[in-house]
């Protein structure tokens, strides 16, 4: 790709290529204060409404973790009934079997990936989850759906720059107001700092 990009002029192509490995990291800068503002956000929305025995990460009964069967479309044998939650679950157990059950909340939120509570928004949660919930994490009146289509992109994002993906082609400036968007729902002043210490914007400016 990077060849191509570079109509065959190796030496730019290699520069192209230490570009988008600054340009990710830049990216992921940015993101890492996105996501560990998110996840806070849901614990503490989840810590002031969470009425069950146990806390909701273990509690049985918790939105988190009850069984939440969804018709899923596709396949050879066609539409399938799937639990939702199952990667939650075992996400959970797995980091709890790691840390031990006396290991505080804190310890095992931190450890979930954005991969989970990415979904946390989506469609399939809007009931047990959102309207119970998360919508205390924004603004009233913030639209779950807008939002989620958002996050979800964000977290397209986030696994590219993550993974070393080139970022040659992707539309890093409307990546970027999605982020502010939400961020802003967040907290302002974190929008605020993202904007004066990114530097995506320079580095969409410097490429070879």
């Amino acid at each position: 790709m990077y060849l191509n990009e570079a109509d065959g002029d190796r030496a730019r192509a290699l520069r192209l290529y230490q570009w988008n490995s600054e340009l990710s990291c830049a990216v992921l800068h940015d993101l890492g204060h996105f996501e560990v503002a998110l996840r806070n956000a849901y614990a503490a929305a989840l810590d002031a409404t969470w009425t069950g025995s146990g806390h909701w990460l273990d509690d049985p009964a918790s939105p988190l973790r009850a069984p939440l069967m969804r018709k899923k479309r596709g396949g050879p044998r066609g539409p399938r009934h799937v639990d939702v939650n199952d990667k939650l679950r075992r996400a959970i157990d797995g980091l709890r079997g790691r840390y031990g059950a006396q290991a505080p909340p804190g310890k095992i939120i931190a450890d979930l990936s954005l991969g989970l509570w990415r979904f946390l928004s989506s469609a399939a949660h809007e009931k047990t989850l959102w309207v119970p919930h998360l919508h205390r994490a924004f603004p009233r009146g913030t639209d779950r759906g807008a939002l989620d289509r958002r996050v979800g992109r964000l977290h397209e994002l986030r696994n590219r720059a993550a993974h070393w993906e080139p970022l040659l082609a992707a539309p890093l400036e409307r990546r970027m107001d999605d982020l502010m968007w939400v961020t802003e729902l967040l907290s302002q002043d974190l929008a605020v700092y993202i904007r004066h210490h990114s530097e995506v914007a320079a580095m969409l400016a410097k490429r070879p």
